[in-house]
């Protein structure tokens, strides 16, 4: 008797089993494609970036190459292009290497536009930002107003910033260069004072405020 009902209670599952297929087969498919067509993507895209990767950095190194051969405009140009079409890390670094290129170059101002344009761009990490703000700093004091470089540098100053012994040290000098030696020696004195600085910076500073005091 016992199997009876036990073939009974077989027919009964498989009976609702139909009918649960029946009625939500097609989603189960659904979703199973749904699932396979996802994992493919993502593995494909995967691929694609990292072979972008490996390009972006097969032409860094190619422009690299060109630097070290003594060819700098060819080498600029090189990271110029790089920086257009390369992808995240390797297209800040085109962009700060076709800098240093053309500081070396003697094209000062080309090389100050490249890294105001770095400082402005709200998608790049802040440090890299920073980073293009002193060396606009850097070399545009000479030329610059030194009002506006001191404005731009002031966040830097900052001890919170990771660059603000720099931004300290280039404050001064312009400073310096607007004529207003009280705020240099300030900013001499800070550096100076400053124990995380680098202690080639600070004994620039002290050196600085010996100068200015006599």
């Amino acid at each position: 008797m016992s199997d009876i009902f036990r073939e009974i209670d077989e027919e009964l599952r498989r009976d609702n089993l139909e009918k649960l297929w029946a009625r939500y087969g097609k989603y189960v498919i659904l979703l199973a494609l749904a699932a396979v067509l996802v994992t493919a993507g993502v593995m494909g895209w995967r691929e694609y970036r990292s072979r972008q990767r490996q390009e972006d950095g097969v032409r860094y190194a190619a422009a690299l190459a060109l630097e070290q051969q003594g060819k700098n405009a060819e080498a600029a140009d090189a990271f110029a292009v790089l920086a257009r079409d390369a992808h995240d890390g390797h297209a800040v670094l085109a962009r700060l290497a076709e800098a240093a290129l053309r500081v070396k170059s003697g094209d000062i101002d080309g090389a100050v536009a490249i890294y105001d344009q770095l400082a402005a761009d709200s998608g790049l990490d802040p440090v890299f930002r920073d980073a293009a703000t002193l060396l606009s700093a850097r070399y545009g004091i000479d030329k610059g107003d030194p009002h506006s470089i001191i404005a731009r540098l002031a966040p830097l100053t900052d001890a919170a910033n990771a660059w603000h012994p720099l931004a300290l040290e280039l404050t001064a000098l312009a400073e310096l260069k607007a004529g207003d030696q009280t705020k240099a020696r300030e900013a001499y004195q800070r550096l100076a004072d400053d124990l995380n600085a680098p202690q080639g910076l600070r004994a620039r500073a002290a050196e600085m405020i010996a100068a200015l005091a006599q």
